[in-house]
């Protein structure tokens, strides 16, 4: 047999070159989310409901109406009566009207005709003989002492000491529209972006989509990887060894399979393959039928005995014989009947090495993961972090880099009900009980979630906006966290995004780069073919229209009570009058399409939202008017590669087609 000269080694880079020429992608999955975990999505994912999906009491206590409880403190409570209870998962069935108060559970749905709750530790249950009741601790041992037998054996029941349960309660504090209520869609807004294209998805966002409702996602194809290992020394573990005849067990089936898993491929073991070319040749051409790659281990060196680059070479295409690199020089590049072929040394170690350097970050590449990370991260605190609660503190956080590529630390906390607090964050940072507060710049130690975790390339904040949304879907891993423009601006303030967007009149500027501008329509969006007549922002000032606005960090809110003010003006009358006189101007929701949303329900007539909003949802519109979105830069991270990424792709979507 004629003997196979190595003559010209090729590069590392060549290598990479070549096998970057090759094609491993498997094409587009739908998968459940029983196997979601790991898998790369390849489409961005908006919420199409609220989470929650109705307005819930955050504590126990008892629901209510705001207005009754205007004035009320420690010396001077407010008294309701109590007209019944709502407890978790049941729906209410009672309707709240002035001076009246229903008991509520953690969780339960608010009734109608309330608008806040007050927790039960700042109350007092009274009876109907305006008697004040015992303190919590004097009910808490009159009930354990109810509950104790009696002479005659039998227990006592608690219900024996309530009457006929026309109880009033004394509510000793004020409350405001909104306190204690977690409103629908304050964790995740219907409409709102809630994965994009290239996340790789862990149980935290396996939770979110859960929480959606969501059952079945595209996800990039794992690539199928055949494993053969050829040579007659070989045998499988768990087989019979023969030491004297000179035969080993096969490790680098096993050991390279785990590589591929661990990459993001799929492994799929074939027999191993003797140094017969014939049988070799078989085998290698049943595996290139059944997948996208075809790693071998094993006969790739250039003695007579090694053949399988003969086999590349009659049954395919060679592009690569040799490699400058120790362990690893005898690498095979080519295509065997249209799949990727790599032939690996066989010795474990070299295969391995060849596997990790060259094969894995390819594999990686088609499955759409990132290069593992370690497991911790060493980092700076982007801003102070107050606590001092006295507790151990797991302390979600993310990662920005820095002008200068380090890494900085933030807090992700959107409170313990929230979905989204971990899908937002890259690890936990532990703070100890006896920490106050964590300095700006101080060093930290992140332990992040999974090895693999890697920071966003970009790092936003503020706004929700539909034209953002498809910006976004053009970078890199961005991450945006939709806060709204007013904290928006205070957190650019702070240094910790890279970009912050802010929509509307703003109470004061800083000094940032502008990277770009677009206007967007936005006003009034009603139901189809506008059946109430809404003509423009007077009406909801003088017809009884059920309102549903934005809360005070959007930028449509802080349009809407411009115009609101203007409106005044031109009335010679006082804004505070006017949106006292605006049924639900004081109840806002989070997201853009969130008061559409009410509006489509029938909860509303009216609601603060965007033309393109409404034409998407099929619902009519009255302009306001036009709003400037403005993406402002961090003014020490303007040279950063993501924040020159956004600017030209923001120019590209701005760009009219007479530009274009």
């Amino acid at each position: 047999m004629e003997r196979k000269e190595f003559r010209d080694l090729a590069s590392p880079a060549a290598a990479r070159e070549a096998i970057d020429s090759l094609s491993l992608e498997a094409g587009i999955d739908r998968v459940s989310l029983e196997d979601a975990r790991g898998r790369v999505l390849v489409a961005r994912l908006d919420a199409e409901l609220d989470v929650p999906g109705f307005d819930r009491a955050s504590l126990d206590g008892y629901a209510l109406r705001a207005r009754d409880t205007f004035g009320a403190d420690e010396a001077d409570p407010a008294r309701l009566e109590v007209v019944g209870a709502v407890h978790a998962g049941e729906h209410p069935d009672v309707e709240l009207e002035d001076g009246q108060a229903a008991e509520i559970s953690t969780g339960a749905v608010m009734p109608d005709g309330a608008d806040a709750m007050v927790p039960v530790e700042r109350t007092d249950r009274v009876d109907d003989m305006s008697t004040e009741r015992a303190s919590s601790a004097e009910r808490s041992s009159a009930n354990n002492r109810a509950a104790e037998p009696r002479d005659d054996g039998e227990t006592a029941s608690t219900d024996e000491t309530d009457g006929d349960g026309a109880d009033d309660v004394l509510v000793r504090t004020s409350v405001t529209p909104g306190d204690n209520v977690m409103f629908a869609g304050a964790d995740v807004a219907a409409g709102e972006r809630a994965l994009g294209p290239g996340t790789r998805i862990t149980p935290r966002d396996i939770g979110l989509l859960s929480a959606l409702g969501i059952d079945e996602v595209p996800v990039r194809g794992r690539p199928t990887v055949g494993i053969v290992s050829t040579g007659d020394e070989l045998v499988r573990p768990g087989g019979d060894l023969e030491s004297e005849r000179g035969e080993i067990y096969d490790v680098n089936s096993y050991t390279i399979a785990a590589g591929v898993e661990d990459a993001g491929g799929e492994a799929v073991l074939y027999p191993h393959a003797g140094d017969e070319q014939d049988e070799m040749e078989r085998i290698l051409r049943e595996a290139a039928e059944d997948c996208d790659l075809v790693l071998s281990s094993g006969s790739t060196s250039a003695s007579a005995v090694d053949v399988i680059y003969r086999v590349i070479e009659e049954q395919g295409e060679l592009l690569l014989h040799g490699v400058s690199v120790k362990p690893g020089k005898p690498m095979l590049v080519g295509r065997l009947q249209g799949s990727a072929y790599i032939g690996l040394p066989g010795y474990p170690v070299s295969a391995m090495m060849v596997f990790r350097t060259f094969v894995a970050p390819a594999i990686r590449a088609a499955a759409g993961l990132p290069e593992p990370k370690a497991a911790t991260v060493s980092g700076w605190m982007a801003r102070q972090e107050r606590y001092g609660e006295g507790r151990l503190r797991l302390m979600p956080v993310g990662l920005v880099q820095n002008a200068d590529d380090e890494p900085l630390v933030y807090p992700v906390d959107k409170g313990s009900g929230a979905t989204t607090s971990l899908a937002e964050a890259d690890g936990v940072v532990e703070v100890g009980p006896e920490t106050d507060y964590l300095e700006e710049d101080e060093p930290v130690t992140v332990q992040l979630f999974s090895p693999d975790v890697r920071p966003p390339t970009l790092l936003g904040v503020g706004e929700d906006d539909p034209t953002l949304n498809r910006l976004l879907d053009r970078l890199e891993n961005p991450r945006y966290l939709s806060v709204g423009s007013r904290p928006g601006l205070r957190r650019l303030r702070e240094g910790v995004p890279d970009v912050a967007v802010v929509a509307g009149p703003t109470d004061r500027e800083l000094e940032a780069e502008e990277l770009g501008v677009w206007s967007r329509e936005w006003g009034l969006v009603v139901r189809p073919g506008n059946p109430d007549g809404v003509e423009e922002l007077a009406d909801l000032v003088d017809r009884d229209l059920r309102f549903v606005n934005r809360t005070t960090d959007s930028g449509l809110r802080s349009s809407l009570e411009a115009a609101v003010d203007d409106l005044a003006a031109d009335r010679d009358g006082s804004p505070h009058d006017l949106r006292e006189a605006i049924d639900g101007f004081d109840l806002g929701l989070r997201a853009h399409e969130s008061p559409a949303r009410k509006v489509i329900s029938g909860d509303a007539d009216v609601g603060l939202g965007l033309r393109e909003t409404a034409e998407r949802l099929d619902l009519a519109f009255v302009s306001l008017g036009e709003q400037p979105v403005r993406v402002l830069a961090n003014p020490d991270r303007t040279g950063k590669a993501s924040v020159r990424e956004l600017e030209a792709v923001l120019e590209d979507e701005t760009r009219t087609d007479a530009e274009r």
